[in-house]
């Protein structure tokens, strides 16, 4: 009961948040250190109750995606099958790391995507031929393992590569919406078995989340893909540079990375 009267100050930026996740498939960065800085929640069991949170977030803003035909389904299923095992072995290595040296990892590559996005300026036109299933499944393999580790969720490295490699940046946002399924998935079975995972925190995050998310969906598909493009790459940018004072802070104040 106590951890869920202290969501209730931050269910503003719950809603936020999922309406960052819906609209340009990042935003889940900010929910673990919201928990644990405003909410005073243990860092493993917010780590486990965000992920679990992704499963319905990632539901309804497949199925808005869908609806749209932003989704490309054979490149979400071979992302899927990398994805799977990533974040079960993600979860596993969570429950005894702290994961900052991957979050500084993370940061590099959020920033340098929005960096390269910013720069190249026009729509990514590359076809979706040149994404094989080969390189799909590393690519999945890599947000899995990468997103259940900090609890971010999958679209925070997802849509990074995504936009790097130069997908049309639509595309890059509807499938950060359904690689949330697996990592959810896998993620909470590993984070079950280490006796991580908060199911009724989880339950309430998701709701305030997918009501957000349901509003960004349907705010991504009536802005141009230019415009859109823009506020990603200016997000993956800040949110870089948001990961580095955060690790930089807690370095500053404890004197380790952990």
């Amino acid at each position: 009961m106590s951890t869920l009267i202290a969501l209730l100050p931050l269910s503003g930026i719950l809603l936020l948040v999922g309406v960052l996740i819906g609209s340009i498939g990042i935003g889940g960065v900010l929910l673990v250190p919201s928990l644990t800085y405003l909410g005073d929640i243990e860092v493993h069991v917010a780590i486990a109750s965000c992920s679990f949170s992704y499963l319905f977030t990632g539901m309804i803003g497949g199925v808005m995606y869908a609806r749209k035909g932003s989704i490309q389904w054979p490149m979400a299923g071979a992302l899927f099958a990398g994805a799977m095992p990533g974040a079960f072995l993600g979860a596993a290595t969570m429950a005894n790391t702290p994961g900052a040296i991957l979050e500084l990892i993370i940061a590099a590559l959020v920033m340098f995507a929005g960096i390269h996005a910013l720069v190249r300026g026009a729509e990514g036109a590359r076809p979706i031929e040149w994404f094989g299933k080969g390189k799909l499944f590393a690519i999945g393999l890599i947000v899995g393992y990468g997103s259940a580790l900090p609890g971010t969720g999958g679209p925070l490295i997802l849509v990074p590569i995504l936009v790097w490699l130069e997908l049309p940046v639509l595309a890059a946002i509807g499938l950060s919406q359904v690689i949330q399924l697996p990592v959810a998935i896998l993620a909470s079975v590993g984070n079950i078995m280490h006796g991580t995972l908060d199911f009724t925190l989880g339950f309430v995050i998701a709701v305030l989340l997918t009501v957000g998310a349901a509003i960004g969906a349907w705010a991504a598909h009536k802005v141009s893909a230019k415009f859109l493009k823009r506020v990603v790459a200016f997000v993956l940018i800040a949110v870089g540079l948001l990961i580095v004072v955060r690790i930089g802070y807690a370095y500053a104040t404890t004197g380790t990375l952990g």
